[in-house]
């Protein structure tokens, strides 16, 4: 992250995205994935319980967490590693438990079908996760954002 965040690419790369498709063969998503999934790591490492010492083995187990407040990841991943017998969790585990957790906190949807969302830049990316910069967000009953076209 400090590669990005300080910009040290810039010497042989004019974006970050453009540097880890060179230097790693990355897509363009990866790296983002996989420092999100060191932060997360990190809050297990610190948060968990030490005696258990059982903490994910790659970026795809961790990922379902990210949908979770940081502190509620470390519950959630020890319950994984309790429903996987004191193993480590797959992926499919991990994001079982974080979707009756989410189910169990769903936060109800304040907006109207049709009104309008603001649209929020990712804090790892810096950018809107759309492509389309003149598209609007409008809210679903799913209290998901969800894209449609721009008026004419």
């Amino acid at each position: 992250m400090e590669l990005r965040d300080r910009r040290l690419y810039r010497s042989t790369h004019k974006t970050f995205e453009e540097y880890c498709k060179d230097r790693f063969g990355y897509s363009r998503r990866q790296p983002y994935l996989l420092m999100e999934a060191a932060v997360i790591f990190d809050n297990l490492l610190e948060k968990c319980d030490r005696s258990d010492h059982i903490l994910p083995t790659n970026e795809w187990q961790i990922r379902p967490l990210s949908k979770l407040d940081p502190d509620i990841q470390p519950e959630a991943w020890e319950q994984a590693v309790e429903s996987a017998k004191g193993k480590v969790p797959s992926h499919r585990i991990v994001k079982d438990v974080v979707q009756r957790i989410m189910e169990r906190t769903k936060v109800p949807n304040t907006y109207q079908l049709g009104e309008v969302c603001q649209i929020l830049v990712s804090p790892l990316t810096g950018k809107v996760s759309s492509n389309d910069w003149d598209e609007f967000y409008v809210a679903n009953n799913d209290s998901v954002c969800k894209p449609v076209p721009a008026p004419i």
